[in-house]
């Protein structure tokens, strides 16, 4: 039985942009290379090519012998991972790709491993020649005569033209070069993340006497604290310049802060309605003490199980959570690639880190998050997210 390597990649000059990918087929035994494809495919993500190049290669390979083995090798850990079974793929320009790649050999004759850049040099060549052809106006051609499909060729000669470093085939954009610093950064094999900056809004008359402030209470607004703590804030977002759009929960206090925020980046705010508090029923306006004298029982009860409600109803954990993570997919949805302002609530923030860390409900007990503070997290095509920043409160200091 014959054996084939599908060497593989994509990419794209913009992510989404001008994207072309390359594959390579070669003889696994000998390491001859038998067919060289190349292709630019207009706007696409960098994803979306790297599995064009996979789906190319392999009816590559399915042309030369659809009896053979075949091993795909490609730098792409997305992609890798997606096609072995151990990520799940969400992205829904992916599914079908990746579904149609499954379907050109049994998955018994099929092997994936992930290689570093450097070993991926040939296919990731042929990727640039693509993209330079593309901005041509042009389609790629071979320097040397093509490959006839299950002929064998003469080692393949370098083709004339230098290839575009990685560098140049995907640039860094500011807002790239912001997400990777410490704190926001994103993982490049799986493409730019949509990052959510989670801002709790800034002091209430409630805040610091430590009162239950949900969205069933009096909707404080915020008080001069509360604005001086958003400006504060306002301006070191500006400094870091990352910022695309803002999203607010419609409560008075998180609205406000937004709008201070918004007047200094330039931005309008759009209301979500999912990144309220939760309603506190008969708590609110009290303090942790008050309550656990008036309701003992039922404190006792929300504090042991997320499915407890607050005294006279109200929200539970877990439905906040229901919320939330409902929410948290719309946006993501919506917001792939982008960094996202969140002006919410301490339960929504805690929620959305707890979940992201998969984490047990107890643990909303035991996260501090101080008012106008900056959390963020970051969430990947395949699925994952990574928690980027917690309480950061640094922009308040003098």
């Amino acid at each position: 039985m014959r054996e084939f390597i599908v060497e593989a990649d994509g990419g794209s000059r913009g992510n989404p942009g001008p994207a072309g990918y390359g594959t390579v087929v070669s003889d696994a035994a000998t390491g001859e290379t038998l067919t060289e494809l190349a292709e630019y495919i207009g706007v696409a993500t960098n994803n979306v090519a790297e599995y064009r190049g996979l789906l190319a290669g392999l009816r590559a390979a399915h042309t030369l012998d659809p009896a053979a083995m075949v091993h795909v090798r490609m730098d792409s850990k997305l992609v890798i991972e997606q096609m072995s079974g151990r990520w799940k793929i969400k992205h829904p320009d992916m599914k079908p790709l990746a579904t149609e790649s499954r379907s050109v050999f049994p998955p018994d004759q099929v092997t994936y491993e992930w290689i570093p850049r450097e070993q991926n040099k040939h296919a990731d060549r042929l990727a640039n020649e693509a993209m330079d052809a593309g901005a041509r106006g042009e389609q790629w051609s071979p320097s040397e005569p093509a490959v006839a499909a299950g002929g064998r060729a003469a080692a393949a000669a370098p083709l004339p033209q230098k290839a575009a470093p990685r560098s140049e085939r995907r640039p860094t954009t500011p807002d790239e070069e912001h997400r990777a610093t410490p704190g926001w950064s994103s993982a490049p094999d799986l493409g730019a993340p949509a990052t959510f900056v989670l801002l709790r809004h800034g002091e209430t008359p409630l805040t610091p006497q430590k009162r239950f402030s949900g969205s069933g209470g009096t909707d404080p607004s915020l008080s001069t604290a509360g604005r001086e703590q958003a400006h504060r804030v306002a301006e070191a977002l500006a400094r870091r310049g990352t910022i695309e759009t803002i999203l607010a929960s419609p409560l008075t206090r998180t609205r406000e802060t937004a709008a201070v925020v918004a007047t200094r980046l330039g931005l309008d705010v759009t209301i979500e309605d999912g990144l309220r508090e939760t309603d506190f029923g008969a708590w609110e306006g009290l303090t942790f003490g008050e309550v656990r004298d008036r309701h003992p029982d039922d404190l006792n009860a929300w504090l042991a199980d997320p499915e407890a409600h607050p005294t006279g109803g109200g929200e539970s954990f877990a439905e906040t959570a229901t919320r939330i993570a409902a929410t948290r997919d719309k946006l993501v949805a919506a917001y792939a690639g982008r960094t996202v302002l969140l002006v919410t609530h301490v339960t929504p923030i805690k929620t959305f880190v707890r979940l992201a860390l998969g984490a047990p409900p107890e643990s909303l007990f035991r996260m501090e998050l101080s008012a106008a503070s900056l959390s963020a997290v970051a969430y990947y095509a395949d699925g994952n997210a990574s928690v980027r920043l917690f309480n950061d409160t640094s922009h308040l200091r003098p």
